[in-house]
């Protein structure tokens, strides 16, 4: 008998089978199969029919794909006769777990599980992605899940939106697919995962083309979701495309009517909207740290209509504090006037000198403990945690600040060692919290391109293993590549320029 389940003999990792389900599937979130699960395919008993059937078919079968993460098995057949709109069907052989079965359902028109009435419209393999997507995705990118969660809300807008919809079957397509592969491996993905993708962009398209359509609030949100699931890909393919269509697109929305709408959808509407200004701002700012200068645009009028970013950790995406989201805006801006090829009048240069010291300054000072204990709902035995999390964004911006500020003042020899083994130790500390860990890629990057000595970046690299494990983010793969790289040229002074020409634009978040 074995002493390891088959979900983690599949993943090929270590596992003691205490008791069902173990310790590491229950953390990924994934389910616990003592045993290999049994297949199925819909209309057929055997391979040999299903074989048959598929092939008698041929003129209206898009594509045919077998899924098996480790979490579920499944055939799932697609159809895209004449470019049609309908997503892959198929029969699951498995109903998932109860993933975290501490949070409700918010807005009763939210599936509580694959066979829930209010997703009857939706064939089987829809549904099971959406449940999956409520249980798993929505919890991974939100700093504290709970009844608030504004991704899990879009649930019931998504059963009438198609566009919507698909951009969340494709969040949770690419994610099991994650999961059943390892960090060391080349991370690969399924027709499913495309096609929910293809037809997200291919209405998404069409959405934009459309006066009315463009700028509905679920068209936003269709196009935020594709950020995520750029994480879940690269971190480096159209995340900055997405970006900039959104910056766009919110400044055209309109606001959210209540006639004829249910009381709960119209402040979901109203919630999702606030919730996704503020992480485009987040996103906006931390992404432009590790791409070239001047590639994202201005986002003035964004800032000007942002409110604060932490309302409450159910609301907010990374928990990184508004104040230093300013500073690292401010450092990217002096960043790039130093890339831009024009001259600089002498009197002026030196004032952006002065304004960047001043900024250093600031931050050093700025409270952390102040900012945790500010935010709303935030429980005593909490703070010290959210503390800590502050203090690693901290320290990340002061390290990025002062490479900003001595590419200013022509210096390259400002030793980090005293910040980086801070931070380091900061990120160890975060290690045994799931919920905030996956929160700090942003400074785990930065300590690794400062990390110097040999233990140092071995730990970075244990980290962004666990960190993979946590989440199944493919940008953290390619974190990992790129700093190894990195570490290889040996130019850890000019990274806050040439950190974007490592072959592409990074989001690391």
């Amino acid at each position: 008998m074995y002493n390891s389940c088959y979900t983690c003999r599949r993943r090929r990792i270590e596992c003691q089978m205490a008791q069902p389900p173990c310790t590491k599937c229950k953390k990924a979130g994934i389910e616990c199969f003592q045993k290999r699960p049994l297949r199925w395919v819909q209309g057929a008993e055997f391979r040999g029919k299903a074989k048959k059937r598929a092939s008698g078919n041929a003129s209206s079968v898009g594509s045919v794909a077998e899924l098996d993460s480790g979490t579920t098995s499944t055939t799932l057949v697609s159809t895209g006769i004449n470019g049609g709109t309908q997503a892959p069907r198929g029969y699951l052989s498995t109903r998932p777990t109860e993933f975290d079965a501490g949070v409700s359902n918010p807005v009763p028109s939210i599936p509580s599980n694959p066979g829930d009435p209010s997703s009857s419209s939706l064939n089987r393999a829809s549904q099971y992605y959406l449940y999956y997507y409520s249980k798993c995705i929505c919890k991974l990118f939100i700093m504290h899940d709970s009844n608030r969660n504004p991704l899990r809300n879009l649930i019931p807008a998504s059963l009438n939106q198609p566009v919507l919809l698909n951009s969340i079957l494709a969040l949770s397509a690419r994610h099991m697919e994650n999961a059943g592969q390892s960090f060391q491996a080349r991370v690969t993905t399924s027709p499913n995962a495309l096609w929910f993708k293809y037809k997200a962009i291919q209405g998404l398209s069409q959405a934009l083309n459309d006066a009315s359509l463009c700028r509905q609030d679920t068209t936003v949100a269709s196009a935020f979701l594709l950020i995520f699931l750029d994480l879940l890909e690269s971190g480096s393919d159209k995340w900055d495309v997405h970006l900039e269509g959104i910056k766009r697109l919110i400044a055209e929305v309109q606001p959210p009517s209540l006639a004829g709408t249910q009381q709960d959808l119209s402040q979901t509407v109203q919630g999702l909207r606030d919730f996704i200004s503020r992480q485009i701002y987040l996103i906006d700012t931390l992404g432009a740290t590790f791409t070239r200068p001047r590639l994202l645009s201005d986002s003035t009028s964004l800032q000007q209509s942002w409110i604060r970013l932490q309302q409450s950790v159910d609301q907010s995406y990374l928990g990184c504090p508004e104040y230093l989201l300013d500073v690292l805006r401010s450092f990217s801006v002096y960043r790039d006037i130093l890339a831009s090829p024009e001259p600089i009048d002498e009197i002026v240069f030196h004032s952006y000198i002065q304004q960047a010291s001043s900024v250093l300054e600031s931050t050093k000072e700025f409270d952390c403990y102040a900012w945790a204990s500010s935010l709303p709902q935030s429980h005593l035995q909490d703070i010290q945690k959210l503390y800590t999390l502050a203090q690693s964004y901290k320290i990340g911006s002061l390290i990025y600040g002062r490479r900003v500020f001595d590419a200013l003042v022509a210096n390259n020899t400002t030793s980090q060692d005293d910040l980086v083994r801070e931070l380091i130790g900061i990120i160890d500390a975060l290690k045994t919290d799931e919920a905030l860990f996956k929160c700090i890629l942003w400074p785990m990057f930065v300590a690794g391109l400062e990390a110097q000595e040999q233990t140092q970046r071995d730990f970075v690299i244990g980290c962004l293993d666990k960190f993979w494990f946590e989440t199944k983010c493919v940008n953290v793969v390619n974190a990992g590549n790129i700093l190894r790289k990195f570490w290889k040229q040996d130019c850890q002074t000019s990274w806050i320029f040439n950190i974007g020409q490592l072959e592409r634009d990074w989001l690391l978040i």
